[in-house]
């Protein structure tokens, strides 16, 4: 198969297409019911369950609570030098349930997967369906990236749905590192009416906090981003609190400029606590979300096939916010994880708006196309002789990284 061509009819692409639509009504009644269903960050027990039982019944074998996630697992069709593993996810947020469209992003990849499996040995490839819990709080894929879940895999796929508008072409698109925090203050309790000089106010140390924060923001760049809120700060009004805890993340395009605007924020809390001579502790509530990388090959495979279905393949310069645990996976794999535009969806991602639209059937037309997309992307990606060697060295590099050995490369260089 030359590059970036999508075969005329009866080639691999046609028949991978075909193996898209065999599993359409089973893939959409799970994408359904994913959504009809929300379950939170590492409790995403059903729909990891249903998953788990149609990749089963499409030939795959099954090893569930990968890298010990109860709601985790990890799907093998084939045999082959390449592994190319599609991620998986299934989880909700708290409140507003699948407005983050990952029903979308499991129905993609699991039908992706679906099709790919009967060709898994023909193509060469180990492909592996990979279900990662927790992206929107918890970072399931860091987790598994630690573990050794992505041991040897040679390059991963998935998709994610935004808003209408957004080009199909990932090519120079980003997402931004991000680290989540708990600012706890401790101060001194009082009656606030009879002896309030006796006490240490947190919660005024809360409100300092988030006003230099907010002083902050206009000394910061355009795509840097402070996000908090107050969790605790006092039960009764009459007595001075004296606990406070802030939660707050950091987020930017590159690490270091990540590093540096945590540091500042970090001072904002300090100064607080300075003034209100309160007691102050830092603590890391999730794992570092990585900026994602998109690997330009796979972004050339993917938007060939988005020209095929006519959608918007402008170059784009980027995102103007939001993060990914595929950041990490990209960063140690080559990556791509293309943007979904659903249509008529002009309303913000992680809104109640976005959550109904994720649930209809232009979403779900949306979610077939980047199904046979990423199907296309993984057969193309692995026949062209050129990028299936560097994906296989990429995977070897990996695999070698992770055993804490020299690749072969290292290795000669050490003995010159």
């Amino acid at each position: 198969m030359s590059n970036n061509t999508i075969p005329s009819e009866g080639g691999l692409n046609a028949q991978l297409a075909t193996g898209v639509e065999h599993w359409r009504e089973k893939v959409h009644q799970l994408a359904r019911a994913i959504h009809a269903d929300p379950e939170l960050s590492f409790e995403e027990v059903r729909s990891s369950a249903a998953i788990v039982e149609l990749l089963r019944e499409g030939g795959f074998d099954v090893e569930t609570g990968t890298s010990g996630l109860p709601t985790a697992f990890t799907a093998t069709a084939g045999s082959g030098e390449l592994t190319v593993a599609l991620c998986v996810e299934y989880d909700a947020l708290p409140g507003i349930g699948h407005a983050c469209g990952h029903n979308l992003i499991a129905g993609a990849s699991v039908a992706a997967a679906l099709a790919l499996a009967p060709h898994a040995d023909a193509l060469g490839i180990t492909l592996k369906a990979i279900g990662t819990p927790a992206e929107e709080h918890g970072g399931g894929k860091v987790l598994m990236l630690q573990d050794g879940a992505f041991d040897g895999v040679g390059l991963a796929l998935m998709v994610h749905p935004v808003q209408d508008g957004i080009t199909y072409n990932p090519a120079g698109t980003s997402a931004q590192a991000v680290g989540r925090y708990r600012a706890t203050f401790t101060g001194k309790a009082a009656h606030a009416a009879a002896a309030p000089h006796l006490g240490v106010n947190a919660a005024d140390a809360a409100v300092l906090s988030q006003v230099a924060v907010g002083l902050l923001r206009q000394q910061i760049p355009g795509d840097h981003r402070v996000a908090m809120y107050v969790a605790e700060a006092g039960h009764v009004t009459n007595i001075i609190p004296e606990k406070a805890v802030v939660e707050f993340e950091c987020r930017a395009f590159t690490l270091p400029e990540y590093e540096s605007l945590l540091v500042r924020v970090r001072n904002c809390f300090e100064g607080a606590a300075l003034a209100t001579g309160t007691e102050l502790v830092f603590e890391s509530t999730e794992p570092l979300y990585e900026p994602l990388l998109q690997d330009d090959e796979l972004a050339a495979h993917w938007t060939a096939a988005m020209d095929h279905f006519g959608k918007d393949t402008s170059p784009a310069a980027g995102l103007g916010g939001g993060s990914t645990d595929m950041g990490n996976i990209s960063q140690a794999i080559p990556s791509l994880h293309p943007w979904l535009s659903i249509p008529g969806a002009n309303v913000p991602i992680h809104s109640h708006a976005f959550a109904a639209l994720a649930d209809t059937p232009q979403a779900y037309d949306v979610m077939f196309e980047a199904a046979t997309a990423l199907a296309w992307t993984a057969a193309g990606a692995a026949s062209n002789p050129e990028q299936r060697s560097r994906f296989i060295a990429a995977a070897h590099r990996n695999a070698a990284t992770a055993a804490g050995t020299p690749t072969p490369a290292e290795t000669e260089g050490t003995r010159a």
